[in-house]
């Protein structure tokens, strides 16, 4: 009988294009709501040409981490880049520039919160109560992070798209009631409003807009056909993106228009504007008639749901990252200290939370803004540079995706994406370093602590600062081989119901088939797929070593790591793959609303045969109450 040995512990590859997009839109899309706002406090009028120029930029960006995440599907983006590049000294200094990222996407994200919660009670959108109200929102977060609520990718899916239509219907209408060309070129006047400084500052701070493209780099891992589905991800999000960016200010200046270098969109809530909430000040702009106060308060609670959960996506974006740095020893393992109890990052979600509300308290968006472009031009420059140095130092790795357009030098085709967009973003991180000396200072100081900790610790550990060690982590010690056509007993958790053994083993034993048993562990979204998770994989392999002893040398067994939701789709894929004659499933309790849980529901929608559910015996159900 033919034999099938199942894949790698911990890497399910189940992500197509649609989940990348969704996902990565949802924290693309999100900086709509405050990015408006904080480009036009630079550029005025000048702002629909500052969000095409970087929109160019950004596409060339996009392109740079489509061809490096399919040359290397993992997690890490610029970081990973620069590993396979340089050395693991460069790796670091990308990193830390990425974490500087998703700290200043927490802080900002949480900032604008209340202050579309303003359209409710108004003094939310006033200091001090926006900064209580958005340190509020990031200890609410990092205490949810910490205890590791599920988070439900389907409702984010929904989040976004209806986001995406309600930023295509706000263009649309804008461009019926309100867009005007002439006025838009009665708001230029360069060199005094804005001034060429303001104007080169704005184009660094416009990058605002476009980020999350390490979004979907760092979900490498987890998607299926990678060299397809990652560049199509990628090519939807710019599309998408760019789109809106391209008439979204134009509507916005239209129907907040320059006067004596003044535009609403660029004044506080407290001098009349809505540089803190720019996409409500377009609503309530276009003269909506009775549409009006409820387009407001849709506007406003979709804004703050959004930006709550782009919020969570950077506490989220950090606690993957540090865990991620922490298996390169690029940081102490305190910080990736996993809680005891809940198998989460606590150090690291709240020493950064911390960090977070640290940088909103002086309540200043267009400072979140230029540090937030000081590191992402500085994550980005790597990742330009890296991608076409690979071009050069490792021609012969295969490169599933190759973008339009080369350069040839000495011999070398460099992508010609690549060198424009990191002329681009170098230039972007030397403008906004140059012209905002307090920028420079923090983030000089940033790098500094971080190289610091850097050095101290590899030289504690008696590493060098250039050599890479990965943290390898164990692979369970199960047998692997599973025969086709065996019968598959699957688990969803580390919970054991031997009766479901016993049926299998009773089945199989009719035709003298194998049994395989299938225990999944629910990985949460702040840890990587790959995650050390002791307890709940100890409890994994207690449950194939007791279905061994009921079933003897007939049982094989291993577990695997899936995210929320995910434990259906995987059980379906692993019986079709062996061609399992049956599923055996353990019946879990009844929810409140009379169906069975999620798992069974999806193996039942899908028959990948026959599906056996297993009630456990009457003695075993009371023992199970009395424990």
């Amino acid at each position: 009988m033919a034999r099938f040995r199942p894949r790698s512990v911990g890497l399910e590859r189940v992500l197509g294009a649609g989940a990348l997009f969704s996902t990565a839109y949802g924290n693309v899309g999100s900086s709509i709501y405050y990015a408006l706002g904080l480009v036009a406090v630079f550029a005025l009028g000048l702002t629909p040409a500052v969000f095409v120029i970087a929109g160019l930029i950004f596409a060339c960006t996009a392109a740079t981490y489509a061809e490096g995440t399919t040359m290397y599907p993992e997690a890490g983006g610029s970081s990973s880049f620069a590993r396979h590049a340089f050395n693991e000294l460069w790796a670091f200094v990308a990193a830390w520039g990425q974490m500087l990222n998703y700290i200043i996407t927490v802080a900002i994200s949480a900032f604008f919160v209340p202050h579309y919660l303003g359209v409710f009670w108004p003094e939310l959108g006033r200091s001090p109560a926006d900064i209580v109200a958005g340190i509020a929102v990031i200890a609410v977060l990092a205490a949810i992070n910490v205890i590791g609520v599920k988070e439900s990718a389907r409702m984010n899916v929904i989040l976004a798209v209806t986001d995406f239509l309600t930023q295509v219907a706000l263009v649309v209408a804008g461009l019926v009631l309100v867009f005007s060309p002439e006025v838009l070129v009665r708001n230029v006047d360069f060199g005094r409003n804005p001034t060429l400084g303001d104007f080169l500052v704005a184009i660094p701070v416009g990058m605002v807009a476009y980020t999350g493209i390490e979004t979907i780099s760092n979900m490498a891992e987890e998607a299926r056909d990678y060299g397809r589905t990652i560049p199509r991800g990628i090519a939807a999000v710019v599309a998408a993106v760019f789109a809106i960016y391209a008439f979204l200010p134009a509507v916005a200046l239209s129907a907040m228009p320059v006067d004596n270098g003044r535009t609403l969109l660029a004044l506080s809530k407290e001098e009349g504007g809505f540089a803190d909430d720019p996409v409500l000040g377009i609503v309530e702009n276009m003269h909506l008639g009775v549409l009006q106060r409820p387009a407001e308060i849709y506007v406003g609670l979709l804004a703050a749901t959004i930006l709550f959960l782009a919020t969570n996506a950077g506490l989220i974006g950090v606690s993957r990252l540090t865990y991620s740095m922490g298996q390169y020893r690029q940081l102490p393992q305190k910080l990736r200290s996993l809680h005891p109890r809940f198998r989460t990052p606590y150090v690291a979600i709240v020493t950064f939370s911390l960090i977070a509300c640290a940088t909103l308290l002086p309540g200043e968006a267009e400072f979140l803004g230029t540090i937030y472009a000081f590191g992402a031009m500085l994550s980005f420059t790597i990742a330009h540079v890296a991608v076409a140095t690979l071009r050069v130092r490792a021609p012969e790795v295969e490169r599933p995706w190759r973008g339009p357009g080369t350069l040839r030098v000495r011999g070398h085709e460099l992508p010609v994406y690549a060198v424009v967009g990191g002329i681009g973003t170098g230039l972007a991180l030397v403008v906004v370093s140059a012209l905002d000396l307090r920028t420079l200072a923090v983030g000089s100081v940033w790098l500094a602590v971080g190289l610091a900790l850097y050095v101290a610790y590899r030289k504690g550990q008696g590493l060098g600062l250039t050599e890479t060690r990965k943290i390898v982590l164990p692979e369970p010690v199960v047998e692997r081989e599973v025969e086709y056509e065996s019968i598959l007993v699957a688990f969803d958790g580390g919970q054991f119901e031997p009766e479901a053994v016993r049926t299998a083993c009773k089945l199989a034993a009719r035709r003298n088939r194998a049994v395989h048993v299938l225990v999944l562990i629910t990985v949460p979204y702040n840890l990587p797929i790959d995650a050390a998770m002791p307890a709940e994989e100890e409890a994994a392999q207690t449950v194939i070593d007791s279905a061994r002893v009921i079933g003897g040398r007939r049982v094989t067994g291993h577990w695997e790591k899936v995210r929320p939701g995910g434990a259906g789709r995987r059980i379906v894929d692993e019986a079709r793959a062996i061609k399992a004659r049956a599923v055996v499933m353990p019946v879990p309790s009844r929810r409140a609303g009379g169906g069975f849980g999620n798992t069974i529901e999806t193996v039942l929608a899908e028959r990948p045969g026959r599906v056996i559910l297993v009630s456990p015996r009457p003695a075993q159900r009371d023992l199970q109450r009395a424990a």
